[in-house]
């Protein structure tokens, strides 16, 4: 993919999953939370721009930085975000505004990498910026659904009226 359609993919699923995050959402600690960051880190590691071949040294070195402040940033923002359980059992999870000042100190700390990359004349590719994110979604979910798993209902949860009763049952599809 070329460098623009690499931004514009990043800037989809930044607005998409700032915007998804700040109104409650379950978290289903079942289902594949890891696809989406795999998905995006297979992109981003099939470009071969990833490391510049004149400035390897600085390149690997900027692109390490920029991983671990994604790490950081992800694992900041899932501490971040405020976890509960409906009586159900069904956990949910929002961000909080401690939430917005992660995001805003990463993007800084992102900014601040590209200058220090376009200083040193090393090229960058939006690549690396995709892996940061793929890493920051990862360690955000992991942890996330680490944190819903406390939540789990236990084994003595009482009934209610009418649980016993049968419940219809769904249609079946054809």
């Amino acid at each position: 993919m070329s460098g623009l359609v690499n931004a514009l993919v990043i800037a989809a699923v930044v607005c998409l999953v700032i915007v998804r995050q700040f109104r409650a959402q379950q978290v289903g600690t079942g289902r594949r939370w890891w696809l989406v960051p795999v998905v995006l880190a297979v992109v981003a590691l099939r470009e071969p721009g990833i490391v510049d071949a004149h400035h390897r040294t600085e390149s690997v070195a900027l692109l390490s930085v920029e991983l671990l402040v994604g790490l950081a940033m992800g694992a900041g923002w899932a501490w971040t975000t405020r976890i509960w359980a409906e009586p159900d059992g069904v956990v949910w999870s929002k961000s909080t505004k401690a939430s917005v000042t992660v995001w805003v100190v990463g993007i800084a700390l992102r900014v601040g990498l590209f200058a220090l990359g376009a200083a040193l004349g090393v090229h960058q590719d939006s690549s690396a910026l995709l892996l940061a994110l793929a890493g920051t979604l990862l360690v955000r979910s992991g942890i996330l659904v680490w944190r819903a798993q406390s939540f789990a209902p236990t084994a003595g949860v009482a009934t209610a009226y009418g649980d016993h009763l049968a419940r219809p049952a769904r249609k079946e599809r054809v």
